[in-house]
């Protein structure tokens, strides 16, 4: 193993399992949306629920990357690099759909945990792995961070839609 990585190591393991569990708590989150009586589309999913798991999923990836037994950082820049920039292009394909999608108004909230912050924690991977030859130290902090922004971020998202649906719903049928 790379001696840069080896510190690593449960970290990663921490927060690959973590964001292995959350994903599989995401299709809970999903059948609580389909068993409610609220107005639901597959753009709107898209928008706002399947972000969720490939944030989770990313999470997972890189922790898989990061623990794998490489002979050279190059090597995990090239991999860490394309995660991260193909993070970026899902996070603007979300943008775009979150803005086309109608059956839900997003607030300042929503296109900050939904476009922003991954967008910024996208972007800090490519550049951490950018950086991971040169400084390597800084670099493997900076994919931590963002690891864990990602998480952090799915875990708030899930919770965003669990509580719009519990509190929306109730006060749906208390009107009708």
């Amino acid at each position: 193993m790379i001696p840069q990585l080896a510190g690593w190591e449960t970290f990663y393991v921490i927060v690959g399992s973590s964001a292995a569990a959350l994903t599989g708590l995401m299709f809970v989150v999903i059948t609580l949306i389909a068993d409610s009586e609220r107005p639901r589309s597959a753009r709107l999913v898209a928008a706002f629920g399947t972000p969720t798991v490939v944030h989770f999923c990313v999470a997972l990836v890189i922790a898989a990357i990061l623990t794998a037994p490489w002979r050279t950082l190059a090597n995990v820049a090239v991999a860490v690099g394309m995660t991260g920039a193909s993070g970026l292009i899902y996070t603007l394909m979300v943008m775009h759909r979150a803005r086309r999608q109608t059956d839900y108004k997003p607030v300042l909230e929503d296109w900050l945990f939904h476009s922003v912050f991954p967008f910024v924690a996208y972007t800090a991977v490519v550049i951490a792995a950018v950086a991971l030859r040169a400084y390597p130290e800084r670099a493997l902090f900076a994919v931590a961070a963002a690891v864990l922004a990602l998480v952090l971020i799915g875990i708030h998202n899930a919770w965003d839609t669990v509580t719009y649906v519990a509190v929306t719903e109730p006060e749906r049928k208390d009107r009708g």
